[in-house]
This record gives structure tokens, C-alpha cells and sequence, in this order.
């Protein structure tokens, strides 16, 4: 699938000749690259979210305990929260398209892996838990290269990065991620009720296919990259002095370390949910995740059609208020409809915290230490989750799942007070930075004017 261009126009040229009322919201795409991205991506993340319900599924028909579930999360997880400083420094060394090239050919093989095994039918939790462990080490490398590698994306040819246009991509990127998180469980819940969970790892290996595809024929300016004069520890040093000693970023990491291990392994008790709660099946967990996804797609497309990353501060706290919330009363629903509309809710807070925080950060941060920031914004999102999922499942164990759940929203919430206490304190820091990138007025602009655009929209 390729996207239409025009053969006759330069790149840089489409967004003026089809304006529209909302042409801004796709303005990434202009990059060849990026749609090539884009395409990849659109197709692999369908097979990957196939691929997570199948697991979760296969688990839990295979042990029955809600425990194990959380124990599949934490080794699926847990080399990103040891691995990631170390990758950053690496993904700041070394070619980053090579390096995601090999992260996607590995993640391929473990998903084929998997399909073997189940279609074997000799798979056990040993070899599910050791199959996780090794697509968590690939995601230690995989995800700050990802990341760092979306500016590169957005950089036309012998051009600077456009700031615009890597917060545009950083929010189509959540747009497709959140439209396979919709289709992906529902088709999941089809082909496990019809075939069961190997055809799921098959299909989810062969996607892979495609975003390998997209890497390789990218048109990438290979960047002169200095040889480092500090060693790789030195370095781990130094990018995490920088993240703890400036505020903006170190505050918004905080609040998400603690999102990530108290409110997003709720995903990991979703079969509990299915089959004890609501008395259903593989559709009934289908239906769950793709709620979730319905939500964190609209967060998606709400961030896309915004032309400025003022105001993200704001939609931070707000999506942390509506992450917990959307927990507590998801935890006391005990109706089918009423937990869908309320996994709507939960989705679109968690994605509009996930985009909008990646977005500043990535905004704010200098490209010398892109890769080793980005690292310690997926060590906070996806390296506290496996401590997460472990007291996730700890404490169904003991509470069950539906208490475990409104515990775990009410930490969020009370996260969301803690950096509202924060915010000022934050803006006050990003503002001459905004003002010095052209994202504010400067000259004769009072603080407090300033302040107030930041929180605005």
C-alpha cells in the first residue's frame, strides 16, 4: 500500500497546494519517509496487538491465575527497565535505521516462534515466559531507537527537524498505534474463539514483513555522528543528570513512572475481567482492549489536529485525572456496556498522557542527548509497568481483580494532584525555551501572558 502524491510536486509543496479547514493534522506525511513509516507500521502494529491478547489469553487458559498474568508481564518487561539507559547510549551511537531493521527481523522470529509452539500444542508457561523475557530485550532497543528516529523521519534533505511536524508525527504514530490496539483485539478475539491463539504468533510474525519493508527503503542521510569522547558510562551519567536536574522533564517522567506502575497493568487483568466479572469469553476480552483502543484513538486524532504543542501541559494533568477515574468506576462496573464506555475513557487518558508527554519531551529536548532521554521516557513507561504487573496480579491474587483495579486508579488520581502542585513551577522553566524556538511570543510578553499561553490551547 502506498500512500498518493502527486508525481509532479516536491514534498515540501503539498501541504500549501491541498489546504483544508484540517490539512494540518496529517502534515507529517509530506515526508517520504515518514509515510513510508507510516504504511509499515500501520500493518505490523495490527499483527502486534493480535499477538498480546493471544498471550494473555493463552496464559490464563493455560494456568487460570491472574497471577501468572502478571508474571508474563513483568518477564515480558523487565529488560527494558534494566537495558534501557545502556540502549540509549547506544541508539545515540550507532545507525538507527540499521538498528531498528534488526529490532523488527528479531521480534518477527519471536512471534514465529510462539506460532510453532502453540500449533505444536506443546507449548508451556516456560516457554511463554522465556519467549516474553526475549521480546523484551529486543523492546530495551527497539523503542528510544523508535523514538529517536521519528525526528529523522520528519528532517528533509540537507534541512533541520521541524518541531511542528515531529509532534504531527508523534500523534499519527499514536493514531495508528491506537487503530491496530481497535482492530487488532477484535480480530484476535475471532481467530482465538475459531482457531485458537497459534494462528494469532503467525500472522503476527509475518506482519513484521512489512515494517522491515518500509526501514529498508527509506531515503536516509547518513548524519556524521562524532566519536564520542566519554565513555558509555560517562555518558549514562550525564544524560541522567540532565533528566533529573531539569524540571519539565524530570516532573512529567515522575508523574509517568507512576502511571505506568500503578494504572497501566490493569491491561494484564483484563481476562479476569472477561471471564470472572462479566462472565465472558476471547469476544468479551476482544471487545474490553478494543474499547480501550476506541478511547486512545480519539485521544490520538484530538492531538494530530492540533497546529502547536501549547497547551500540553495542560492536557497532561487533565488525562491523568480521566486515566484514574475511568479505573475506579471500571473497577465497580459490573455491566457489559457500562465497562466498555468506561475502557473508552480510560484509553483515551492514558494515550492523551503518552503522546502529549512524549511530545514535549521530545520538543524540549536537545538532539546531543535525544537518544538517552528518550530511553528514560521508555524506562518510565514501559520499565515500571513490570513492577506494576506484578502487584497488579499480587493483589487480585489477595483483593481481587476489581478492588485491585480501584486501588491502582486512586494512586493515579492522586499522582494527577501532585503535578497539578507542579505545573507552575514546570511552565515557568519551558517558557524562554518556547519563546527562544518561536513556539511563543517574546519581546514585550509578560510572564504571566506567557504562563497563560502555555496552559491554553
Amino acid at each position: 500500500m502506498k500512500l498518493p502524491s502527486a508525481p509532479q510536486e516536491s514534498e515540501q509543496s503539498i501541504p500549501q497546494k491541498r489546504g483544508g479547514r484540517f490539512s494540518h493534522a496529517w502534515r507529517a506525511l509530506r515526508h517520504r519517509n515518514f509515510r513510508l513509516y507510516f504504511t509499515g507500521q500501520s500493518i505490523s502494529l495490527v499483527g502486534t496487538w493480535i499477538t498480546r491478547i493471544a498471550t494473555s489469553w493463552l496464559v490464563y487458559r493455560l494456568t487460570g491465575s491472574a497471577f501468572l498474568l502478571g508474571v508474563v508481564g513483568f518477564a515480558g518487561q523487565i529488560p527494558t527497565f534494566l537495558l534501557a539507559p545502556f540502549a540509549g547510549v547506544l541508539v545515540e551511537r550507532m545507525d538507527r535505521r540499521r538498528l531498528l531493521v534488526w529490532t523488527q527481523v528479531l521480534a518477527g522470529v519471536q512471534s514465529l516462534l510462539l506460532a510453532v509452539l502453540t500449533l505444536a500444542k506443546i507449548i508451556t508457561i516456560h516457554e511463554i515466559l522465556a519467549l516474553s523475557i526475549f521480546q523484551g530485550l529486543i523492546n530495551a532497543f527497539d523503542m528510544p531507537g523508535r523514538q529517536s528516529f521519528l525526528v529523522q523521519m520528519v528532517t528533509p534533505p540537507e534541512g533541520k527537524p521541524e518541531k511542528t511536524d515531529l509532534g504531527n508525527a508523534i500523534a499519527l504514530n499514536s493514531s495508528i498505534v491506537n487503530l491496530a490496539r481497535l482492530i487488532g483485539p477484535a480480530i484476535a478475539g475471532l481467530i482465538i474463539a475459531a482457531v485458537g491463539e497459534g494462528w494469532c504468533f503467525l500472522i503476527d510474525g509475518t506482519s513484521y514483513i512489512a515494517v522491515v519493508a518500509s526501514l529498508l527503503m527509506m531515503k536516509v542521510s547518513r548524519s556524521v555522528t562524532e566519536k564520542p569522547t566519554l565513555s558509555m558510562l560517562e555518558q549514562m551519567r550525564e544524560g541522567w543528570s540532565y533528566v533529573t536536574g531539569f524540571r519539565p522533564i524530570r516532573t512529567i517522567l515522575t508523574l509517568f513512572a507512576l502511571m505506568s506502575l500503578m494504572g497501566m497493568p490493569f491491561m494484564v487483568l483484563m481476562p479476569v475481567f472477561a471471564a470472572d466479572v462479566l462472565h465472558g469469553g476471547p469476544h468479551t476480552l476482544g471487545f474490553l482492549t478494543g474499547a480501550s483502543g476506541v478511547g486512545a484513538l480519539i485521544s490520538a486524532i484530538s492531538l494530530a489536529v492540533r497546529k502547536s504543542v501549547r497547551g500540553l501541559t495542560t492536557m497532561i494533568q487533565v488525562s491523568a485525572f480521566c486515566f484514574g477515574t475511568g479505573l475506579i468506576l471500571f473497577g465497580l462496573s459490573r455491566n457489559l456496556f457500562l465497562s466498555l464506555v468506561l475502557m473508552l475513557l480510560t484509553g483515551f487518558g492514558m494515550m492523551q498522557g503518552l503522546a502529549a508527554s512524549n511530545t514535549v519531551i521530545q520538543t524540549l529536548v536537545p538532539e546531543d542527548k535525544r537518544g538517552r532521554v528518550m530511553s528514560y521516557y521508555t524506562m518510565a513507561f514501559v520499565g515500571m509497568t513490570p513492577f506494576g504487573s506484578l502487584l497488579a496480579g499480587a493483589l487480585a491474587r489477595r483483593m481481587g481483580a476489581p478492588h485491585t483495579v480501584i486501588l491502582t486508579g486512586s494512586v493515579c488520581v492522586l499522582g494527577a494532584l501532585w503535578f497539578t502542585t507542579q505545573l507552575r513551577s514546570v511552565r515557568r522553566v519551558m517558557r524562554p525555551i518556547y519563546i527562544e524556538m518561536g513556539i511563543l511570543p517574546g519581546g514585550e510578553q509578560t510572564a504571566a501572558a506567557a504562563e497563560q499561553t502555555l496552559s491554553g490551547n
